[in-house]
């Protein structure tokens, strides 16, 4: 009885492991054919001064933010 559960348990495992194997093989395919006939396209870089600029503006908001919730809390 013992023997035969294990028996079963191996095979269930196996099963398992094989199914996924498969799966990361077929998805590493996939992934292979999308990116061969549809790449990437890449985004045009952004100047330091745009970056920095976009940076800056976050910056000011947080702040903003930060001095308006200290300045009308209740």
């Amino acid at each position: 009885m013992i023997l035969e559960s294990i028996k079963y348990m191996i095979l269930g495992m196996g099963i398992v492991f094989i199914f996924l194997l498969v799966l990361v093989l077929v998805l590493n395919l996939q992934h292979k054919l999308v990116e061969k006939y549809f790449p990437q396209k890449e985004k045009p870089s952004q100047s330091p001064v745009s970056s920095r600029k976009d940076k800056l503006k976050k910056i000011a908001a947080i702040g903003a933010a930060i001095h308006h919730m200290k300045n009308h809390k209740k």
